[in-house]
């Protein structure tokens, strides 16, 4: 099995500022904030990094879902998606909330139309916004600061990216619309490849090294493992006591953790350099959808879109220490 320990390390921040050389968009972390799209209660929250207290909501005026947080980490993009989800949304959105993380304030939304329904998306290290649009069925490459738009045709109904830490390529997972991972070069920004995913595909990410994109299966309780120098499946990983495909998938900051959630109560916790060694199982709430990791890496955060919790995770002793509640249904969340 290969060796998934990542050769690049990610700096703590300074200020609240990160290093953009460093930048990865999969393993966002930091020191000055924590903020949560509460896509049941229709509001983005702010939670003091340490005190699990809320101290501000913003209505953005329409359902959030996923997040995305800048270089800077001084600005977050969040998709107005719709008033549905996936596969059943009749009234989709058709933009991307701008947030100021320091005043926690919108200041602006940008546009993707004739592009509907924007979900996935990641900021890469120079602030280019990388987004899916589902409905559409394109992947948009967003220069934020000149609302330059260039579309591109994802053939699959594109759910969640995931961004190579060098910005070179990105990795969409197209659910059970179309069986495969598209694969788009960012620099010549053209479609270059589909990898096979015989039983769909759900969460998906890029390990810190860029080595690897980890794919989940949509309808059973496995991973794809996808060499990036080829885009071939190189190895495949059972996931314990899922019930169904892990609905997300995400690396610690250091690349020493995979972690994935199965979105009916369960985190997974692998040693990220041997996916085939001895996994932990965590019991948290309910429908789990996303994590956040802090950034001395000692400790992360579940969100429960099901039951408006909130898991404590001791990283460490890889065990739930507590939970809280935070808004109706959080999807994801991230520290800043």
């Amino acid at each position: 099995m290969a060796n998934f320990r990542s050769a690049v390390s990610l700096a703590l921040l300074v200020s609240g500022a990160a290093l953009a050389a460093n930048w990865d968009p999969s393993n966002i972390t930091g020191t000055s904030g924590l903020v949560l799209i509460d896509k049941l209660g229709s509001l983005v929250r702010f939670f003091g990094p340490a005190t699990n207290k809320e101290i501000a909501t913003l209505d953005l005026g329409g359902m959030p879902h996923e997040l995305a947080i800048a270089p800077d980490h001084r600005t977050a993009y969040v998709p107005l998606y719709g008033d549905g989800v996936y596969g059943r949304n009749p009234n989709p959105g058709h933009e991307i909330a701008v947030i100021d993380l320091i005043a926690r304030k919108m200041t602006g939304k940008i546009d993707v139309s004739p592009s509907v329904a924007p979900h996935g998306l990641q900021v890469d290290a120079n602030g280019l916004l990388y987004v899916t649009c589902d409905i559409s069925r394109t992947f948009l490459i967003i220069d934020p600061k000149t609302k330059n738009i260039t579309s591109i045709d994802n053939e699959g109904t594109g759910h969640w990216i995931a961004v190579l830490p060098n910005g070179s390529k990105a990795y969409v997972a197209n659910k059970q619309d179309r069986l495969f991972v598209t694969v788009i070069d960012l620099k010549s920004k053209k479609l270059v490849g589909r990898v096979p995913m015989p039983t769909g595909t759900q969460g998906i990410t890029a390990s810190p090294d860029g080595k690897y994109v980890v794919a989940a299966d949509l309808s059973g309780p496995g991973l794809r493992i996808i060499d990036t120098a080829t885009d071939t499946v190189v190895d495949t990983v059972a996931v314990e006591q899922n019930r169904r495909g892990p609905f997300r998938v995400k690396y610690s900051p250091d690349g020493k953790l995979l972690t994935t959630l199965d979105g009916a109560g369960l985190l997974n916790i692998f040693d990220a350099s041997d996916l085939h060694g001895q996994q932990q199982v965590l019991t948290v709430g309910k429908d789990p959808y996303g994590i956040a990791f802090t950034a001395d890496g000692k400790s992360a955060l579940v969100s429960n879109h099901g039951d408006g919790t909130i898991s404590i995770i001791d990283l460490k002793d890889r065990k739930v220490t507590g939970s809280y509640t935070a808004g109706k249904g959080v999807e994801t969340l991230a520290y800043y």
